[in-house]
């Protein structure tokens, strides 16, 4: 199973993700769960402490790794480098894990904007196509609303790729435009979990706005995702009732994928 999760910042994406994660995980399978986004909160929603996030560098950071994989020398880097690097050993070699979930974190290129094609670039986009292609485990990226790090050749093995919302118009804009973005790359579904619903007129925009057929299901506002927030901990150990809802979603997904 490989899904990719995106959408505006804030709007619980790193939440959803972190607990399909720890549910894959909790039945036995291997999980990688891979942080693609530049405000990295993945490995605090999957239960590492912050001292352990402390010390995990991301990929993108690491320099001289990526000038060993792909020959950008300190005269030439960003000119002349390989676009095909050696990455099939990097999940094993740099990858965290923590209650069953392995944590790769990426990171994100700082500079190019999205047309950057940079060592940096071409390392990232090729780890995330080397874990959508070639691993076996169950792959889930948390990924930033923009879609720079993808190819066709990864999104077309690609399962599920889902955009989390909230009941507002941002949000919806967001997601109108991930679509674009996905459409560009080939994919032909993409699915939408809404996030924060708090009233029936919450559910009401929601099934407004998204088709009927994309809409996997709704989460609802829960204060104890919050407080586990606060508490630096996973809202897997602590919200039951946001766990129990995503559950409900994760079969959908799996009845959607089959």
């Amino acid at each position: 199973m490989k899904i990719a999760i995106t959408g505006k910042g804030g709007v619980g994406k790193t939440t959803v993700a972190a607990i399909l994660a720890r549910l894959y995980a909790d039945e036995g399978r291997r999980v990688l769960a891979a942080d693609v986004d530049p405000d990295a909160n993945l490995g605090m929603a999957l239960g590492f402490t912050p001292e352990e996030i402390d010390e995990i560098t991301p990929i993108s950071k690491m320099r001289e790794l990526i000038a060993e994989r792909t020959g950008a020398g300190a005269e030439t880097f960003g000119k002349f480098f390989k676009i095909n690097p050696k990455v099939d050993d990097i999940p094993d070699m740099l990858a965290k894990e923590k209650n069953g979930v392995k944590l790769l974190v990426l990171g994100t290129i700082e500079q190019g904007g999205s047309g950057c094609v940079c060592p940096e670039h071409v390392m990232l986009k090729q780890v995330i196509s080397h874990l959508i292609i070639r691993r076996e485990d169950v792959v889930i990226l948390d990924m930033e609303a923009g879609l720079e790090h993808l190819g066709r050749g990864t999104t077309a093995v690609m399962d599920q790729f889902i955009v989390v919302v909230e009941p507002g118009e941002r949000s919806i804009q967001t997601y109108h435009k991930v679509r674009q973005l996905a459409a560009d790359l080939g994919i032909k579904k993409v699915r939408v979990v809404a996030n924060k619903i708090r009233s029936k007129a919450d559910e009401e925009f929601i099934i407004a706005k998204v088709p009927e057929a994309d809409l996997l299901g709704f989460v609802h506002y829960d204060d104890d995702v919050t407080a586990a927030d606060r508490a630096g901990r996973s809202p897997y150990d602590i919200s039951e009732k946001t766990v129990a809802e995503i559950r409900a979603i994760k079969e959908r997904i799996e009845k959607d994928s089959a």
